[in-house]
């Protein structure tokens, strides 16, 4: 069991503690540098990871490899920039450099900056790499501005409340939207988090416009949402917004014509084309519940859920009909696989292959 290496670093001396602290942590780089290699040879063989049922390199990680969804980000991105450098890889193992500031540097660096880069690079800190960055690529000054912050005050009831000055909607109610001074501080993406069963918390900026576009629908629906709780409006506006893209999307509508025509024999003659019918597109989205349908032969199924396009099981370009057995959902990386299992690879990538053989 585990718990037993916690046993046997209790017996260490101080002395025999921190070096096998050291020799740990020099093992530890060893073998991220080694998985940051591999990773990068897979990235460049989508085939593979797909063929297993992951519609892109993240998703293996994750659920593969079993990374977080923060470590897969940093060594997929430090993977990248390790095989346009392969330099770094070494840097890494030593210790120089670390992942993250492989991370921030990567998109900086050039094949006539990155020895420099990297030499300046060595041993800084977070920090120090940050300043590093801006001297590489710097940004305009930030505008002075003068604004007052919103003063938060203790009320009796929730009613009484007043609606927070600031331009930040939160699916809480708008009594619970007082917050500490620390959370006026920016943070760097939207917050999406589970606070109860099929309950979630959602924090993001908004714009001016759309601040304003806020006030006046809680002013219109104050008898429908008489505490005008931002999270009520955002929760209609998704919903409309919802039915908008889907009826783009799939042609979704509330009487739907029937596929095919209830009057076969009044129709023109159908004209082959690729073009999947919307009744076919909603079928299919509704059977495959709007998630990649590609399975590996063990039966597990690729979650991937962006991207997604209308796939012909038997191909269009050997007769396949636009059908709801014959279309289902595939991620793209899975149409392109499944594509070259019956074509074979794309002419480019075929070309890149041999010419990195060549070599």
């Amino acid at each position: 069991m585990k718990t037993n290496i916690l046993a046997t670093a209790d017996l260490l001396s101080d002395q025999d503690l921190l070096v096998r602290l050291g020799v740990l942590a020099g093992n530890e780089r060893e073998a991220s540098v080694e998985l940051l290699a591999h990773l990068a040879t897979l990235d460049s063989r989508p085939s593979v990871y797909a063929a297993y049922g992951y519609g892109s390199l993240f998703s293996y990680c994750t659920q593969a490899l079993r990374l977080s969804e923060d470590a897969a980000c940093n060594r997929i991105e430090a993977a990248r920039v390790c095989r346009r450098f392969p330099v770094i890889l070494d840097l890494l193992a030593s210790g120089e450099v670390t992942l993250t500031s492989v991370r921030l540097l990567g998109r900086h660096l050039t094949p006539d900056n990155h020895q420099a880069v990297l030499a300046r690079a060595s041993g800084r800190s977070r920090q120090q790499i940050e300043t590093l960055v801006a001297e590489l690529a710097p940004r305009p000054d930030v505008p002075s501005s003068v604004r007052k912050l919103p003063t938060f005050r203790a009320m009796p009831s929730a009613a009484a409340a007043p609606a927070p000055a600031a331009s930040s909607l939160s699916s809480e109610p708008m009594a619970a939207l007082a917050p500490s001074p620390a959370a006026l501080i920016p943070t760097p993406r939207p917050i999406v988090r589970a606070t109860a069963p099929e309950r979630y918390r959602v924090q993001f900026t908004i714009g001016a416009e759309s601040h304003q576009r806020l006030r006046r629908l809680q002013a219109l629906l104050r008898r429908e949402i008489p505490d005008g709780d931002p999270g009520a409006i955002v929760e209609r506006a998704l919903a409309l917004l919802l039915e908008k893209v889907e009826k783009t999307k799939l042609g979704a509508a509330a009487r739907p014509r029937p596929y095919p025509s209830i009057r076969p024999g009044t129709d023109r003659p159908a004209v082959r084309s690729r073009d999947v019918p919307r009744a076919v597109k909603r079928a299919a989205w509704r059977r495959d519940a709007g998630q990649c349908a590609f399975v590996f032969f063990t039966g597990r199924r690729c979650t991937e859920r962006i991207f997604l396009e209308f796939y012909y099981v038997q191909a269009y370009a050997k007769q396949g009909p636009a059908t709801v057995g014959n279309i289902s959902l595939r991620c793209w990386r899975h149409n392109q696989y499944e594509a070259e299992l019956i074509f074979g690879p794309h002419p480019q990538e075929a070309n890149d292959k041999r010419g990195a053989g060549d070599g």
